[in-house]
């Protein structure tokens, strides 16, 4: 998709600093980290958003997943706990549409944030 930062960054266009691929899926370190870990899950196709994601029905989903859980294990918060968030939408605080899984951790993460 023509405009679209996490499309550049999937396709190589954009630097990022990467910590793990997949053929489907790309995470990299967040720039404005919320936690001592922020790494961004996205996939390599462009989906706006976690519903578009979803209803695509083709294991993405399930691979964004598995990596995300994969780069917690690499980053050491899989055993004291992590959080994955997908924001959908304005009102969630989504500010690049093209679908992001937030992997959290290194910290106690408070709930509700903020």
């Amino acid at each position: 998709m023509p405009d679209c930062l996490f499309c550049g960054i999937a396709s190589g266009e954009i630097p990022a600093k990467t910590v793990r691929e997949s053929p489907l899926a790309i995470a990299f370190r967040d720039i404005n980290p919320q936690a001592p870990t922020h790494v961004l899950v996205i996939p390599r196709e462009h989906y706006a958003n976690l519903a578009e994601i979803a209803a695509a029905g083709d294991g993405l989903l399930e691979d964004v997943a598995s990596l995300a859980a994969q780069v917690a294990e690499d980053e050491g918060v899989a055993e004291g706990g992590y959080r994955v968030v997908f924001n959908t939408g304005p009102d969630a605080g989504q500010t690049v549409h093209h679908v992001h899984a937030h992997l959290l951790g290194g910290r106690p993460l408070e709930w509700p944030p903020g």
